[in-house]
């Protein structure tokens, strides 16, 4: 067991950075050169270390926040790696209050972004002191002046006090693991022949930044910021000590300032600390660290874990509110229960209510027999949720993204988002033109070196699957981000136009013969031999109506052989690939999500045709009635 290390001799720091500005990349190095591992070791020849989940490798973002600790010069470390993206920014609000300064990291051609503006506030609001490390200098058209000038006007904009206009400046390539206090001389893209390593950044950490505050002479207060799972010891409560000392078999209590919170009471099994990338085992640990406690089983993140004789909460942790929800159900489909581990609504409940605990960032409504409404930030922080879901072998479906109102000053309102869309001059009318279609109000445009940067006001509503019209518009070449700026009234316009779906009439097996003749119509989303039902939605049609067709059809048996000139003509086109981000852009308020570790299928909530037909009349007679009167029927 380690010995307690004074507060003085540690450093909470939060690295911040908007997606793919080198963060984790610089945590990788961090770890590398503190010696973290032996030489060996097969992590020294690893990326994205700490991003070990396989969404978040596939995907190159972080989605859960993570922290590790180094030791420089007798001073341990503790680095707090935060998601970059805008939908995961409940991980971003609930990790810095672990922090006590922070390193805002921007890449030297971008800029700062609006993920960046957004964490940099709140790190600024809870007083945490910055350093700013400008990376990727060298990238041929990074932009050093212009970077720093427009970072100096983000802190004008953001800051609380004058004491947080002043911060140092440090120049990095992350990916080699370099740091200088001035940008070095020579060729910058031919920087392995430039000396470095991060001892100027360590040195600013360990000289320069705060230690953390908190008294251990007082009575114990830990706020839970994280749990994780131990298959042996249960659950770890993670979380600051912000006062007292916490040791081995003390007594302690759950306490919250929420409304029917109940207190839960327990002593401290184990006690640990962070060293490296594992959790090691101390006896005791005081105001300052980062610990893990088991001992006393809870799931109430934002909650305070205090001695017995002094049951004060910590202030509960500011969340963003959510901005868009689906609706998860059990599968009722044709299918339902072939594929998946997990198919019963009892079963999709009791996931949900465990998520609902350890994602604070979520907001998770019973809706009884309904199913649940699941609340985020984005349709790709909901997406992962359902993909996580998917891959741990539940079933179930989901419907279209609903956007969140708000009531102010007795006004329903909606959000807005400020919209960033970095790409090539080439593709400036066509990016134009779809924000355009969704009624987004261009703000500013820059062009720099062949490189234009829009930015647009855009209701959340009409940015759903944006993202992804315009990556298939620019060939994947553009950069997309957006945060929430406002809420505006809301104002129900006509929705987005989007063509008509193609749907099977028939249950079987779709036959390549018969989808052959059906790809004339549209875009098709299965291939031959793929089983399908009534009323599941197959492909895209060219066309705004809705098209049945029958998939199963077979070539009419006949004593003529086929002719080689028929088979030859039956040439399926390649189809298009159905994950979950597209089906939650593309489905309309009548179709849904069938989820299952095997397949992701569209479908029509009503599955044959005659009652969608009944369904349509009653909806046409119910607005003749409201709004042109009895006489019109």
């Amino acid at each position: 067991m380690s010995d307690q290390i004074n507060k003085e001799n540690i450093r909470n720091i939060a690295i911040i950075a908007h997606v793919d500005h080198g963060k984790t990349t610089l945590v990788d190095a961090f770890m590398k050169q503190s010696h973290l591992f032996r030489e060996n070791q097969e992590e020294m020849s690893e990326t994205q270390i700490l991003d070990s989940g396989d969404l978040e490798r596939e995907k190159g973002i972080t989605i859960s926040a993570k922290n590790i600790s180094i030791v420089y010069k007798g001073t341990k470390i503790n680095i707090i790696d935060t998601p970059g993206h805008a939908d995961f920014g409940g991980e971003v609000e609930r990790t810095l209050n672990m922090a006590d300064s922070c390193l805002l990291l921007v890449d030297a051609k971008e800029g700062p972004m609006p993920q960046t503006k957004f964490v940099l506030k709140r790190a600024l609001e809870l007083g945490l002191k910055p350093v700013v490390v400008i990376n990727k200098i060298d990238k041929k058209l990074a932009n050093i002046p212009k970077t720093i000038s427009k970072i100096q006007d983000l802190f004008l904009t953001l800051a609380t006090d004058e004491s947080q206009l002043e911060f140092p400046i440090f120049y990095a390539i992350a990916r080699e693991g370099k740091v200088w206090t001035e940008v070095p001389q020579g060729d910058l893209t031919n920087s392995a022949n430039i000396e470095g390593d991060l001892t100027p950044l360590l040195e600013e950490i360990v000289n320069n930044l705060p230690c953390p505050s908190g008294d251990e002479t007082k009575p114990l207060q830990m706020q839970i910021t994280s749990i994780e799972f131990n298959e042996h010891l249960g659950r770890y409560l993670i979380g600051k000590i912000h006062n007292g000392t916490v040791k081995i078999d003390d007594p302690i209590i759950i306490v919250s300032n929420k409304e029917d919170f109940e207190k839960k009471q327990g002593r401290v099994k184990e006690l640990f600390v962070k060293k490296g990338l594992e959790w090691e085992a101390v006896k005791q640990a005081s105001a300052g660290e980062i610990v893990a406690i088991t001992g006393i089983d809870s799931t109430d993140i934002g909650a305070t874990i205090c001695s017995l004789d002094f049951q004060e909460p910590l202030p509960e942790i500011k969340i963003t509110p959510p901005s868009v929800r689906i609706k998860f159900a059990a599968n009722t489909s044709p299918f339902m229960g072939k594929e998946g581990k997990f198919v019963t609504a009892k079963q999709l409940q009791q996931r949900l209510e465990q998520e609902k605990k350890l994602n604070i960032s979520l907001e998770i409504t019973n809706r009884g027999g309904e199913g649940y409404f699941v609340a985020g930030r984005g349709e790709l922080q909901l997406s992962i949720l359902a993909e996580q879901l998917r891959r741990e072998g539940y079933e179930f479906e989901i419907g279209k993204p609903e956007v969140i109102l708000q009531e102010i000053d007795g006004i329903k309102c909606e959000p807005m988002e400020e919209l960033t869309i970095d790409a090539p001059e080439e593709y400036l009318s066509v990016i134009t033109q779809e924000v355009n279609e969704r009624n987004g109000k261009l703000i500013n445009i820059e062009t720099e070196d062949g490189n234009n940067r829009f930015t647009f006001n855009i209701l959340t509503r009409n940015l759903i699957g944006l993202h992804r019209v315009l990556m298939s518009a620019t060939k994947g070449m553009a950069v997309i981000n957006s945060y929430i700026v406002d809420y505006v009234p809301y104002d129900k316009s006509i929705s987005l136009f989007r063509k008509g779906v193609i749907i099977s009439s028939e249950t079987g097996t779709a036959l390549d013969y018969a989808l052959n003749e059906i790809q004339d119509r549209g875009k098709l989303f299965i291939t031959g031999s793929t089983e399908v039902y009534e009323g599941m939605i197959i492909g895209i049609n060219n066309h705004e109506n809705d098209l049945d067709v029958n998939p199963c059809k077979a070539r009419h048996k006949t004593n003529v052989r086929m002719s080689h000139a028929e088979v030859t003509q039956i040439m399926l086109k390649a189809p298009v690939q159905l994950t979950i981000e597209f089906a939650l852009s593309f489905i309309n308020d009548d179709e849904l999500i069938e989820v299952t570790p095997k397949n992701i299928r569209l479908r029509k909530k009503l599955l044959t045709e005659t009652q969608r037909i009944w369904s349509k009349r009653k909806t046409l007679t119910y607005y003749a009635k409201e709004h042109l009167g009895d006489n019109t029927i």
